[in-house]
């Protein structure tokens, strides 16, 4: 059948035509009510059913494996989108609904297409910024706001919209969602803002690459700080990512400060690159440029389901951590935001979550009956349900302190940090094949060096210094420059010092 004909014959009730159905004067399947709702469904599943087909035979030159993930991708993308007319009549919303969002367009097109279906009339408008810059957006926007809706992963940034009346209250209407998933509380206590799905945080590896340079498989953040793992591993800035800045919180929080940035800072002492945005880690592991990466959950469950050859490990210091839909404040679509918000809280939203261009955890119990083999379930595993409780206040509190200190003493330092890793590696297995106790003590105190921290985490939440970095992200104070220049310092000599005391060590070593 061709596509005129295809025309041709689909009756004028088709969704294609966006009519209405003649008996009841309502959008075909857009009621229950309507006396030909079992019947336009039918019409609808039709239509939707030549389309595949169409799409499976235009896509057949880009070869049969990819071919048949995109028709399955699409093949579930319209059972969803079949299901909206059961519940999308709740909601009375019109025009254009706004959202600032973090996720790239994997996660956001499948969500905006079926949430439009659902909505006749409502169209979803996608700006994607980087948690921080959208978080300094609606801040330097407050006084003329032409957002509806935030949407991103990091609690702490909706802690600090809320704390700063960037958002406003409202209760959803969906049922199912329980108040907690693993440690974490889904939604804010006070209504402004809401769960709609969850991720935790780990490693990544492209098996491929593994094998062919030999390298183990890690369990946990610290095996990353091995010498086989030097220069096979990358890491998104936390200052850049708001999910790696849980990353790194979630270490400090769950092993404490001290132990936890010796654990970052022995880890990036074998990154190969730290970079601007979280997606450049998860497309660096997959296409084989580097073999492991530290990222959020979701990237290696969409890159399994897309085929590429990676593994995921959860460590056993991570947290499972609802990622987030707020309204804004003064919203100019404040109907449109409220669907937006009850259609990813939906099980139709919910299903969509499975898609294997988002692959996120729901956050109804419900839901995991139709997930697919091997999805991990965090309200039935009990190791999900153990993890480390996350603090938002804490992390909200120390926030660009513990971003500006990962900055200055690992990103800006990073090849400084590097030598002085291999400088001490070297020195260790020089003294693993001549053993020499004077050497040993050296080595300590060069990896001691390495990995010390310029303040503790009692200054880290200080008001003499978190109070230095309380001002806009576009004007930085004396102070915190002065900060700044003082880390930096301490990370350069103390890496020195490293390196000089390795040295010595290798001396005696040989």
């Amino acid at each position: 059948m061709d596509s005129a004909v295809a025309m041709k014959d689909e009756p004028r009730n088709c969704i294609r035509h966006h009519a209405l159905c003649g008996p009841c004067k309502l959008e075909i399947g857009r009621s229950p009510r309507c006396t030909i709702y079992k019947k336009d469904l039918l019409v609808l599943s039709k239509s939707y059913y030549y389309n595949l087909q169409q799409s499976w035979k235009t896509a057949d030159s880009i070869g049969g494996a990819k071919v048949q993930r995109i028709f399955n991708a699409r093949i579930f993308l319209s059972l969803v989108i079949l299901a909206l007319p059961l519940q999308a009549h709740a909601q009375n919303a019109s025009g254009k609904v706004s959202v600032v969002t973090s996720y790239a367009k994997d996660v956001t097109d499948p969500i905006k297409k079926a949430f439009e279906a659902a909505n006749p009339g409502v169209t979803l408008d996608v700006q994607n910024r980087n948690t921080n810059s959208g978080v300094k957006f609606l801040e330097e926007t407050k006084s003329n706001n032409q957002v509806d809706l935030f949407w991103a992963s990091a609690p702490d940034a909706f802690e600090a919209l809320k704390v700063k009346s960037l958002l406003q209250a409202y209760k959803p209407k969906a049922t199912g969602i329980p108040e907690k998933i693993g440690q974490f509380p889904i939604n804010d206590p006070a209504g402004y803002y809401f769960g709609f799905a969850a991720s935790g945080y780990g490693i990544m590896w492209n098996e491929r690459y593994t094998k062919a340079n030999k390298l183990p498989d890690p369990k946990e953040w610290s095996d990353l700080a091995a010498p086989a793992y030097f220069d096979h591993v990358s890491i998104a800035a936390p200052s850049r990512s708001g999910t790696t800045h849980l990353t790194i919180e979630t270490i400090l929080q769950g092993d404490g400060w001290e132990k936890g940035w010796t654990s970052i800072r022995s880890m990036a002492g074998n990154f190969r690159e730290v970079t601007e945005r979280s997606f450049g880690v998860p497309e660096a592991v997959n296409s084989g440029q580097i073999g492991y990466g530290i990222v959020i959950d979701f990237f290696a469950f969409s890159a399994q389901a897309s085929g590429f050859p990676v593994k995921f490990v959860y460590p056993s210091v991570t947290a499972i951590v609802p990622a987030n839909i707020g309204i804004v404040a003064n919203s100019p679509n404040k109907a449109g935001a409220e669907a937006f918000v009850e259609f990813l809280l939906s099980d139709a939203g919910q299903n969509l979550l499975f898609d294997p261009g988002i692959r996120r955890l729901p956050v109804n119990p419900s839901i995991y009956a139709k997930a697919p083999a091997g999805y991990p379930n965090p309200f039935t595993d009990p190791r999900l349900n153990s993890m480390v409780k996350f603090d938002v206040k804490k992390s909200e509190s120390r926030n660009d302190v513990v971003d500006t200190l990962f900055d200055q003493t690992i990103t800006f330092q990073l090849s400084d940090l590097k030598q002085t890793a291999k400088a001490i590696n070297d020195a260790a297995a020089a003294l693993a094949k001549k053993p020499n106790a004077n050497g040993e003590a050296l080595l300590k105190d060069a990896r001691r060096l390495m990995t010390a921290m310029p303040i503790s985490e009692e200054q880290a939440s200080s008001s003499e210094i978190a109070g230095a970095f309380s001002g806009a992200k576009n004007q930085k104070g004396a102070r915190q420059a002065e900060l700044e220049q003082q880390w930096a310092s301490f990370a350069k000599d103390h890496n020195a010092q490293a390196r000089a005391k390795a040295a010595e060590a290798l001396k005696l070593a040989k």
